[in-house]
């Protein structure tokens, strides 16, 4: 046989999409598991669509899930991340996905990884590329994640059960400190120009750039902005940058490619959504626009978007310069698809600032199970 074929869920988590898979279906071998993977989505594709695998052309849509037995004695489960570059032969373990980590409960519930009763279920989930714990809270039906609800969220189709993820001490999962530089403001500097960031590794590392130096506004649309290739350009190289300064890479070049994110923000006004509904300037406190995997996120990448929120309680950061200051506990994020809600616990302590959580609400749904079909010779 040609083809060979791998159990497999596919399910959607909050704005993204992605094919999970249980640890012991897949060889332990990372290079075998990245052919693997890059097979399962159709990667790569030079024409950008992924049509002979279960990608979807874009960032949100190219990503794999593995779940196993813990290895942490505060978990139920271990959750490992695989983002897939779509026009490239490279599988990034660098990171998280946020928003597919709320599909990681419901799954082990589902798979019966875990014996859940009826009613409000915790799973506590270990991270495994940022070695951080998360908290999944959601509601159980006759033994199974509920996935019928009124909670709606920007990007996202209709309503659904909602999801409560509590990302526990979030600060430092991919270098070892919430500020990587030490530092609350930076300057990063291209062909003679300088830029001020702020650099923050809360959920995942980012770049925190002002829109106003780049010669944006941060209400632009995703196909504004990759419709601006010198923008693309100039923040894929402060990123890299911004990644030896992080600690993340010794070169530019060789920069991880899914982290750190790179991230326009600017102060609150009104712009029109990807649904053609007009939000409002009073919505939210900041605005953002994210780079991912070098292409304009439709929406705001949910890791990004608690590093964000934490580095708007970060005093003298960027954020809090360019936003407007939080009128409850949760910061609002204006993005393409809509507001993003998000909550923070940040403290200054003995020995700087301390991110002690992040609050999202997001839902899930699985959308087909089955196994997908790899080719022979990969195993």
């Amino acid at each position: 046989m040609d083809q060979v074929f791998i159990p497999a869920i596919f399910l959607r988590g909050g704005s993204s999409k992605g094919v999970f898979f249980h640890a012991k279906d897949l060889p332990e071998d990372r290079a075998k598991r990245d052919a693997i993977l890059l097979s399962v989505l159709g990667s790569p594709d030079p024409y950008g669509r992924q049509l002979d695998g279960m990608g979807g052309g874009i960032s949100s849509l190219s990503k794999a899930v593995i779940i196993g037995p813990p290895t942490h004695p505060d978990a139920d489960v271990d959750y490992t991340f695989a983002q897939v570059a779509v026009d490239r032969p490279l599988v990034d373990w660098s990171g998280n996905c946020g928003n597919l980590s709320s599909a990681v409960g419901p799954f082990a519930v589902d798979e019966g990884l875990i014996r859940a009763s009826d009613g409000e279920t915790l799973v506590r989930i270990h991270q495994v590329n940022t070695k951080r714990i998360i908290h999944a809270r959601f509601l159980v039906r006759g033994r199974r994640a509920a996935t019928e609800g009124d909670f709606a969220m920007a990007g996202v189709a209709g309503t659904g059960a909602r999801i409560r993820l509590d990302f526990l001490n979030p600060g430092g999962g991919a270098t070892g400190s919430l500020l990587p530089t030490g530092n609350v403001m930076d300057v990063l500097e291209h062909e003679g120009r300088r830029y001020r960031a702020t650099l923050v590794d809360a959920a995942n590392a980012c770049v925190f750039l002002d829109a106003a130096e780049l010669g944006l506004t941060g209400t632009e649309s995703p196909e504004a902005i990759e419709a601006r290739p010198e923008a693309l350009a100039l923040l894929d190289a402060l990123r890299r940058q911004a990644a030896v300064r992080m600690g993340l890479a010794a070169t530019p070049e060789a920069a991880p490619l899914a982290i750190p994110k790179v991230a326009v923000i600017a102060a609150p006004a009104a712009y029109r959504a990807l649904d053609g509904v007009t939000i409002g300037a009073e919505t939210h406190e900041v605005a953002v626009r994210m780079i991912s995997m070098e292409r304009a996120h439709r929406a705001v990448p949910l890791t990004g978007g608690m590093a964000l929120g934490v580095a708007v309680r970060i005093d003298g950061s960027l954020p809090q310069i360019i936003g407007a200051a939080p009128k409850t506990d949760e910061v609002r994020l204006a993005n393409p698809s809509g507001v993003l809600s998000v909550g923070a616990e940040v403290r200054r302590g003995d020995d700087g600032w301390v991110a002690d959580s992040a609050v999202v609400f997001r839902s899930a749904r699985r959308l087909m199970q089955g196994a997908v079909a790899v080719p022979t010779r990969l195993f």
